[in-house]
């Protein structure tokens, strides 16, 4: 999709973090924008501010994890703008905790939104991208970890293996329809993914408060969204499968790469 300009982006977690650093760079690009989010705060700011920046966009309340409010926010993005042409399965959650210490809870909730909200946006629009028949594009937001496992992650990294493995998947079954996929794996940026604890449904209980030490860390020198807006909206345009925009987790996944076909040789 080398010409952006008047297709419509459809973005989850739209309303901060990666999802706004992505809406705002196909804004730029003359994409119109539909903003899905669970925090109507955060939505409505995003909305207001990329509508002062002259950006066609329509902010819509989406409970990713819930097929009935993704269904409803497809169909009012549609009755805006007339058509979805970009998927940005980008809505996520990260609770950590070693895995013998988590909860059925807390599984419930990151595969939900992380897992299940990337499986619900493509059952509802990869259809009406299809029946437009002007080909588009879908982002998948993995991570790091859904190429090689962090500690205190497991459930985090079990969802965004599974978002890699989805994306891969796509590639080919989407390919006929002139629809290309991404897969986007960034390492540490600058959101409040580690916060996202805020935005827990109550009946799952309260949960792992915030990032431990490590991720803290980690978070202190993370990238700024801007740079992985940019570079999704590069690696649409070029039609790039594998977007991963942090180098200096190349040695990283290497090492498991080795270890895995190292083991083909073992008797």
């Amino acid at each position: 999709m080398k010409d952006l300009a008047g297709k419509v982006a459809f973005v989850t977690g739209g309303a901060s973090g990666i999802g706004l650093a992505m809406a705002q760079c196909f804004a730029r690009e003359g994409t119109r924008v539909v903003l899905a989010d669970i925090e109507v705060g955060a939505l409505e700011k995003a909305e207001a501010d990329l509508r002062a920046s002259g950006a066609e966009v329509i902010g819509l309340k989406c409970d990713v994890s819930d097929p009935a409010s993704v269904a409803n926010a497809a169909e009012r993005a549609i009755e805006a703008f007339g058509k979805v042409h970009i998927l940005c399965n980008n809505a996520g959650v990260a609770p950590s905790g070693a895995i013998d210490e988590t909860t059925p809870e807390d599984w419930k909730w990151c595969l939900g939104v992380n897992l299940m909200g990337a499986v619900h946006g493509i059952q509802t629009l990869v259809p009406k991208i299809k029946e437009h028949g002007e080909g588009g594009h879908v982002v998948n937001t993995a991570s790091v970890a859904g190429l090689i496992a962090l500690p205190t992650l497991g459930i985090y990294t079990a969802s965004k293996y599974a978002v890699v493995g989805i994306s891969e998947t796509l590639r080919g079954e989407l390919a006929p329809f002139d629809i290309g996929v991404s897969v986007l794996c960034p390492s540490f940026v600058k959101t409040r993914l580690f916060e996202s604890h805020r935005n827990r449904p109550a009946e799952l209980g309260p949960g792992p408060e915030g990032p431990d030490g490590f991720m803290k860390q980690m978070l202190a020198t993370a990238t700024d969204p801007q740079v992985i807006g940019d570079r999704v909206v590069r690696g649409v345009k070029r039609g790039d499968f594998y977007i991963l925009p942090h180098g200096d987790i190349k040695l990283g996944v290497q090492a498991r790469m080795d270890e895995i076909l190292a083991a083909f040789d073992l008797e």
